[in-house]
């Protein structure tokens, strides 16, 4: 992300201009940044995780979203659209749009060549601002990985990786887990 926006953008002009645009676009530091289309790959790792995770979550008071839920990290002045984002409890909001969550307790970004480092790097470091996060995953999409940090009570964070298909990673936030094979259900990874 560039260090100077040539025109900067106060976040209600973002917001005027994100609600009427046909494409997305995320925000930061003033800036708006468009997003790339996802992969083949992308689109269904991130539906089979939206599957098993509403499955189970079903009759719970918790929201599964896809990467069409914009998420605000107030802290950062980061507005932006993770893959998945689950919320547990009362939902809150940016405004009465309803449309810019503020409170998700995990979020998944499922990485590519191209998003790995700023998924891993300055787009963690600003996630970490946000209190009601609990657990971030990040997903490989080119092989069988997933990355699993979680928020412990001093505000560090544990990594743990799991790489084979028959493992589970479990998410103790929202007492759910997920099957890498069910992750990767119709991916061929290399």
């Amino acid at each position: 992300m560039s260090a100077h926006p040539e025109i900067y953008l106060t976040p209600d002009e973002y917001l005027r201009i994100e609600r009427k645009a046909a494409y997305k676009s995320e925000y930061f530091d003033g800036e708006m940044f468009a997003m790339a289309g996802a992969s083949r790959r992308h689109n269904l790792i991130a539906s089979n995780i939206i599957r098993e995770l509403s499955l189970q979550l079903k009759n719970r008071s918790c929201e599964v979203y896809s990467g069409d839920m914009r998420v605000r990290v107030n802290n950062a002045g980061l507005y932006t659209y993770p893959d998945i984002a689950v919320m547990c409890g009362a939902p809150q909001f940016d405004d009465e749009e309803l449309d810019t969550l503020l409170n998700p307790i995990v979020i998944v970004e499922v990485m590519s060549d191209s998003t790995q480092k700023y998924d891993r790097g300055e787009k963690f470091t600003l996630y970490k601002y946000l209190e009601s996060l609990r657990e971030y995953l990040l997903v490989a999409q080119n092989s069988c990985l997933v990355e699993h940090y979680v928020r412990q009570p001093d505000n560090h964070w544990i990594l743990s990786e799991t790489k084979k298909s028959e493992d589970r990673v479990d998410l103790p936030s929202i007492q759910c887990s997920l099957a890498l094979a069910e992750i990767y259900d119709k991916i061929l990874v290399v």
